[in-house]
């Protein structure tokens, strides 16, 4: 197997109405912090992987601090999709430039 990085992409959108929402919006926020992902926007986290295996391994830890309530979903691309993504208004973060593994891009 071809060792590719990968980027994990976490969409979210989870209640905040109640006080029990608000704490689960926190937690599930805060653990994608400590393991590795960073805010590319407001509910959308992103994280690079060693490689497709390293990657279900963190779809599978992640599976397992899910919030109750909401919905969350993963989307994993290579490298190379994920630079070529079109930034429409704006630009890319500080982090996610300093992030970009460009020794890793698959020619």
């Amino acid at each position: 197997m071809i060792n590719r990085t990968m980027r994990l992409i976490v969409f979210f959108d989870l209640p905040v109405m109640e006080k029990k929402d608000r704490k689960n919006y926190a937690v599930f926020r805060k653990y994608l912090i400590q393991n590795g992902y960073f805010m590319v926007q407001y509910s959308v986290y992103s994280k690079i992987t060693q490689n497709h295996d390293d990657a279900q391994k963190n779809i599978s830890q992640l599976k397992r601090h899910l919030p109750p309530k909401g919905a969350v979903r993963v989307m994993q691309v290579t490298e190379r999709q994920y630079n070529a993504m079109e930034i429409l208004v704006g630009s890319r973060t500080a982090q996610e430039s300093f992030l970009m593994p460009t020794d890793f891009l698959e020619i």
